[in-house]
C-alpha cells in the first residue's frame, strides 16, 4: 500500500471532538437534497477507471456446485431406481387428492404469471437503466433453452433406461408418447431471473418461487412431469445462469468516487476530495477493501474503507484450500455477507481500542447501495513498518510494537495478519495496528501464539532474529515467546511472509551454487598452476592415482565451499535465539495441517491408479483363468519379475559412488512400478530415483547426474537391442522403423521450444544458470565412477 503519510498539511490525527461529523440542524449546511447532489458533483475525486465487467469467483463456485448437483441427481436416478419409483408414487398419491378447481386455477395462474413476471422484472430494470443485466438474462435464457434441448435429445436417444424412467412418464394426452425430461420454458425463465440478479431482491424472488411452485404443482398433478424432471429443470436453469455470468462477466457494481461522496454526505460529513490509496491485491488481502483519503470542508481528513461484493468473493478459493488442508483455525469457513463483514470489522475496531491498543478509530459506517458498505475512520497518518529504513527501526520501536500486541492478547484478541504492511508508525513514533478485519475476539491460545510467531518473524525480517526475539522477551516474557516455537513454521504465517521467506531461500541457494562453481573453478586453476610448465605436450595418459587424487581434492574443495556458504534460514535463527533463553522450550512443530498437499495428491493419484486397475480387472474371468493356469510358468514369471527389481537397483547403484543401501534401492524400484501407473514411465522413474538418492544423502546435482547416466545407458542398450533383434528377424529395413508423424511433430515442437528459450535473454539465462548449478561437480563424479570397475560392472551388467 502507498505510504499513508504523504497527504496535505493538516492531515494528522486530531482529537475525538474535532473529528466527528458535522451535525448541523435545519439552518445549517447540507440539508437540501439538491444542494447535496450538486455538492457531490463538484468535489474532486481521484478514482482509477474500473473494468465494465468482472468475473466473480462466487459465480464459478455456484456453477461447479450446480454441475455437481446435476451429476448427483442423475446418479440417484440411475442407481436408486426403487427409491425414485417410490418417491414418484408417493407424490402422485398425495397430489391426486387435490380438488380439480384448485388444479385448474393453479395451472391457469402459473401459465400466465410464468411469462408476465420476467417481462415485468425486465421493465422494472430498464426503468432503472440496468439494461446490461437484462442482456445477460436473455443470453442465459437462450443458452438454458439450448441445454434443455440437448438434454431432451440425450435422454431420448442415449440415456440409460433408469434415467429415462425417472425423468419421463407416458403423456396423459398420448399414451404412446413420453413427457419432456426437462421443461423447455421453465429452465430459460429460471436462468433469466437468476442472471439478472433477482436473488438480491426478496420480493421478486418470492413472487418467482410462488409461480414456479404453482406451475410444478399443476404439472405434477396433471401427470405431465416427474419430480426428478422438475429438480433437473431448476438445476439446469440455475447452473447455466451462473455459468453465463462467469463467462461474460457481471456488470461492475463497485461504488465510484461520486457514490462515496454521496454516502459520506448522508452521514453528516462535507467532503472536498477523495483520493484512492493504491494497494497490492493478493489472495490473502484482496478482501480488505478499497481505501480512500478524504478531506473535509470543516474538519480533519478521514480514512474510508469501501467493501463491495466482488472483493468479498476474491480469494475465496485460497480460503477454501486453507480450510481444507489446515485445522479449524485457518480462515472463516464461508463467504461473509456485506453486513457480516461490516459488523466484524467494526467489532474488532472497538474491541482493540477498548483493550488499550493503538488502532484506527471507527467513527461512522454506512451502506453504499445494495452491493457495498463503507467504514469511516479517523485519519492515521504514518508509514508502514516495512517501508521504514533500516536505521529507523530502533529497539524502542520494536518494543512499542510488542506492547500493542500485548494489549490485544490481554483481552484475548487475535490480529491474525501482523505483517509489515499492517503496522503503521506515525511521525511521533507511535505504533498503530491496522487491518483488523481478519481478527477474532475470545481467541484460542493457538491463535494468540500464532500472532506471536507471526510478529517475531515479521520483525526478524526487518531487524534480525536476535533483536526481534530480545524485544519480544522484554515485553511478553520468555515463557510466552518460548510457547510460540511450535507455531514457528511457514504454514502458520501469512502468505506475504511465506513468499518473502521463499525468496530469501532462493537467494541463499543461489549463493551456495555460486560458491560451488567458484570452488570448482579455483580447484581447476590450482591444478593448472601446479602442473610443471616445462613438461611440454604429454601424450601419455595421466596416472590413475593422480586423476583420482585430483578428483577427490576438487570434491573436498566443493564440500568446504558449500559448508562455508551454508546459511541458516530466519526461522532456524529465531529458534536458536529463543533456545538460548529457554533451553527447555518445545521445538517440535505443532501439527497444523489437516492434510498435506503431497498426501492429497498421492491419494488422488492412488485413486486414479486403482480406477484404471479395477477397470482392467473387471473384464477378466478369474474362474477359468485360475483353472487353466500353468502354475510352473506362473512361478517362473513371478520369479523373473521380482529379479527385474533387483536388476534395476543394480543398474542405478552402478552409477552412484556413494554407499546406498541395496534393499532400500530395491524397495524404491518397486515403488517406481506403482508410480508409472499414473505417470509417464521415464518421468515418474527419474523423479522417484532422484528423490530417493537425495533422501539417502546424495546432493541434488549429483543425484540427477547418477540417474541421468543410468537412464542414458539404459536407452542406449535398448536401442542396440532393438536394432539387433530387428536385424536377426530380417525386419531391419522395413518401413516400421521410419519415424511416424507423431515423432516428427514432437521433435519439431522440441526444436521450436529450444529456439524460443535460446532467443529470449531471460529464459536463456534462467536455463543456463539452472543447468550449470545442477551439473556442477558432475565431471569429477563421473570420473569417480569410471575409476571403480566394480561399479561399472554393476551398472552395465
Amino acid at each position: 500500500m502507498k505510504p499513508q503519510g504523504v497527504h496535505p498539511e493538516g492531515a494528522e490525527s486530531t482529537s475525538d471532538a474535532s473529528s466527528r461529523p458535522d451535525t448541523a440542524d435545519a439552518d445549517g449546511k447540507g440539508t437540501d437534497a439538491c444542494v447535496e447532489e450538486v455538492h457531490a458533483d463538484e468535489v474532486e475525486r481521484d478514482e482509477p477507471l474500473l473494468p465494465a465487467r468482472v468475473h466473480r469467483p462466487s459465480d464459478l463456485m455456484r456453477l461447479l456446485v450446480g454441475v455437481l448437483a446435476v451429476v448427483v441427481l442423475l446418479a440417484i436416478a440411475a442407481f436408486a431406481h426403487g427409491t425414485t419409483s417410490g418417491l414418484e408414487q408417493d407424490i402422485n398419491k398425495g397430489t391426486g387428492q387435490a380438488p380439480d378447481l384448485l388444479i385448474k386455477i393453479a395451472g391457469l395462474a402459473s401459465s400466465i404469471a410464468i411469462l408476465l413476471v420476467p417481462v415485468a422484472f425486465a421493465i422494472e430494470r430498464l426503468i432503472k437503466r440496468d439494461g446490461l443485466r437484462i442482456a445477460d438474462g436473455v443470453l442465459a435464457a437462450v443458452l438454458a433453452h439450448g441445454v434443455t434441448l440437448a438434454t431432451d435429445l440425450w435422454v431420448a436417444k442415449a440415456a440409460p433406461g433408469s434415467i429415462q424412467e425417472a425423468l419421463t412418464q407416458p403423456s396423459p394426452g398420448d399414451i404412446h408418447a413420453l413427457t419432456d425430461p426437462v421443461h423447455g420454458y421453465l429452465a430459460p425463465v429460471i436462468a433469466y431471473m437468476t442472471a439478472v440478479g433477482m436473488s438480491r431482491r426478496p420480493r421478486w424472488r418470492a413472487v418467482l418461487w410462488i409461480v414456479l411452485m404453482l406451475d410444478a404443482f399443476s404439472m405434477l398433478v396433471t401427470g405431465y412431469t416427474t419430480p426428478f424432471s422438475i429438480i433437473l429443470t431448476v438445476l439446469i436453469g440455475w447452473t447455466v445462469a451462473y455459468g453465463t455470468l462467469y463467462a461474460v462477466g457481471s456488470p461492475n457494481v463497485r461504488p465510484t468516487g461520486q457514490t462515496l461522496i454521496a454516502g459520506l454526505s448522508t452521514v453528516g460529513f462535507h467532503p472536498v476530495s477523495a483520493a484512492r490509496e493504491e494497494a497490492s491485491e493478493t489472495a490473502e488481502n484482496s478482501d480488505r477493501g478499497r481505501r480512500y483519503f478524504v478531506t473535509l470542508e470543516d474538519g480533519p481528513p478521514l480514512d474510508v474503507t469501501v467493501v463491495d461484493r466482488e472483493q468479498q468473493a476474491q480469494g475465496f478459493f485460497y480460503r477454501v484450500w486453507r480450510n481444507l488442508t489446515l485445522r479449524g483455525f485457518a480462515t472463516r469457513s464461508s463467504l461473509q455477507s456485506l453486513r457480516q463483514a461490516l459488523e466484524q470489522e467494526a467489532l474488532l475496531a472497538y474491541a482493540a481500542i477498548a483493550a488499550g491498543a493503538n488502532a484506527p478509530k471507527l467513527i461512522a459506517t454506512s451502506e453504499l447501495g445494495p452491493d457495498a458498505v463503507m467504514l469511516v475512520y479517523e485519519h492515521t497518518g504514518g508509514r508502514t513498518l516495512e517501508s521504514l529504513a533500516e536505521e529507523e527501526i530502533t529497539d524502542e520501536l520494536l518494543r512499542n510494537t510488542w506492547r500493542q500486541v500485548q494489549a490485544l492478547q490481554s483481552r484475548r484478541i487475535a490480529h491474525r495478519r501482523l505483517a509489515g504492511d499492517a503496522i503503521l508508525v506515525d511521525r511521533s513514533g507511535a505504533v498503530i495496528l491496522t487491518d483488523l478485519r481478519g481478527g477474532e475476539i475470545a481467541a484460542s491460545t493457538l491463535l494468540l501464539r500464532m500472532d506471536v510467531a507471526q510478529l517475531v518473524t515479521t520483525l526478524g525480517l526487518l531487524a534480525g532474529a536476535e533483536r526481534a526475539v530480545a524485544s519480544a522477551v522484554s515485553i511478553l516474557g520468555p515463557d510466552a515467546v518460548a510457547d510460540c516455537l511450535p507455531m514457528l513454521q511457514p504454514i502458520a504465517l501469512t502468505r506475504s511472509t511465506r513468499a518473502t521467506l521463499r525468496r530469501l531461500a532462493r537467494e541463499r541457494a543461489q549463493r551456495e551454487r555460486e560458491a560451488v562453481l567458484d570452488a570448482s573453478h579455483q580447484a581447476k586453476q590450482a591444478r593448472l598452476q601446479e602442473a610443471p610448465g616445462d613438461a611440454g605436450p604429454v601424450l601419455e595418459k595421466p596416472d590413475k592415482k593422480t586423476v583420482k587424487a585430483e578428483a577427490r581434492a576438487e570434491k573436498r574443495a566443493i564440500d568446504e565451499a558449500i559448508e562455508e556458504a551454508r546459511e541458516e534460514d530466519l526461522l532456524t535463527q529465531i529458534r536458536h535465539q529463543v533456545l538460548l533463553i529457554r533451553p527447555q522450550a518445545p521445538v517440535e512443530p505443532a501439527r497444523l495441517e489437516r492434510v498435506k498437499p503431497r498426501t492429497l495428491i498421492s491419494f488422488i493419484a492412488g485413486a486414479i491408479g486403482a480406477y484404471f486397475l479395477l477397470t482392467q480387472l473387471t473384464h477378466i474371468e478369474f474362474g477359468p483363468l485360475v483353472a487353466n493356469a500353468e502354475w510352473g510358468w506362473v512361478a517362473a514369471a513371478v520369479l523373473f519379475s521380482a529379479c527385474s527389481y533387483f536388476a534395476a537397483a543394480m543398474a542405478l547403484l552402478g552409477f552412484v559412488p556413494e554407499r546406498v543401501g541395496f534393499l532400500r534401492t530395491v524397495a524404491a524400484q518397486v515403488a517406481g512400478s506403482f508410480v508409472k501407473i499414473v505417470a509417464p514411465a521415464a518421468v515418474g522413474g527419474v523423479a522417484l530415483n532422484t528423490r530417493f538418492l537425495q533422501r539417502q544423502g546424495v546432493r541434488p546435482g549429483l543425484a540427477v547426474a547418477s540417474v541421468g547416466a543410468s537412464q542414458l545407458f539404459g536407452l542406449g542398450c535398448h536401442i542396440l537391442m532393438l536394432l539387433s533383434f530387428g536385424y536377426l528377424t530380417g525386419t531391419e529395413k522395413t518401413p516400421s522403423l521410419s519415424p511416424s508423424r507423431t515423432v516428427i511433430a514432437g521433435l519439431l515442437t522440441v526444436a521450436v521450444l529450444v529456439l524460443v528459450v535460446t532467443s529470449v535473454p531471460f529464459l536463456r539465462k534462467f536455463v543456463v544458470t539452472r543447468v550449470r548449478s545442477l551439473f556442477a561437480g558432475v565431471v569429477p563424479r563421473m570420473l569417480d565412477v569410471l575409476q571403480r570397475p566394480q561399479k561399472l560392472v554393476t551398472g552395465i551388467g
